[in-house]
């Protein structure tokens, strides 16, 4: 029997008491709730606030286009597929995200734009989730790349460069490795011809 997906808020078994921003800027917001759980006893639980994102598998006949950027947090340098956020929190529709955030940081322009999914990156320290697009018959234009993305460089991989990257610990990116996994079994059969 194949499990069901979650249901959401109404099968909680932990209670939000109360809530408070602790900390937030132009990109984020750190949150603590007192909450009491199944037992009866009380707690605090604090997470991270962050928009969701796009991310976008470009696809064409000869493989796939990755951006590689340093990633602070982490300090290195990071091949992924392009993904990004509305600036200040904003919320929006997540396919004119993906068209944007394509162009943005690659100067691509999908004429095929599809949705595969969406996942959460980090369930247990953030309220974020990204959806997954796939854009194909892309178009080359120039990029607009942001000011902390000035150093990002792109590159189109072949299908089986890239699974020896994310094999041999180049591709670290969870979302990236989740998004081709989403790829892959959206299909099975898929291959780049």
């Amino acid at each position: 029997m194949t499990p069901q997906p979650e249901t959401g808020p109404s099968d909680a078994t932990i209670q939000r008491i109360s809530s408070r921003i602790v900390y937030q800027n132009p990109w984020m917001q750190l949150r603590e709730d007192e909450i009491r759980r199944p037992d009866g006893s009380q707690g605090i639980y604090s997470y991270v606030e962050k928009p969701d994102f796009a991310l976008i598998i470009p696809v064409d006949r000869d493989g796939f286009h990755l951006v590689e950027q340093y990633r602070y947090p982490v300090s290195h340098r990071s091949w992924e597929f392009p993904q990004g956020t509305l600036p200040n929190r904003e919320d929006g529709d997540p396919a004119e995200l993906a068209r944007r955030e394509l162009a943005e940081e690659t100067g691509l322009r999908a004429g095929r734009l599809y949705r595969l999914g969406l996942l959460y990156p980090a369930k247990g320290m953030s309220s974020q989730a990204f959806t997954v697009f796939v854009a194909q018959q892309l178009e080359v234009g120039q990029n607009s790349r942001e000011h902390e993305e000035q150093d990002m460089r792109q590159r189109q991989f072949s299908q089986v460069d890239l699974e020896d990257m994310i094999r041999g610990g180049i591709v670290t990116d969870d979302s990236t490795i989740a998004a081709y996994m989403l790829y892959l079994l959206a299909d099975p059969k898929r291959t780049l011809e």
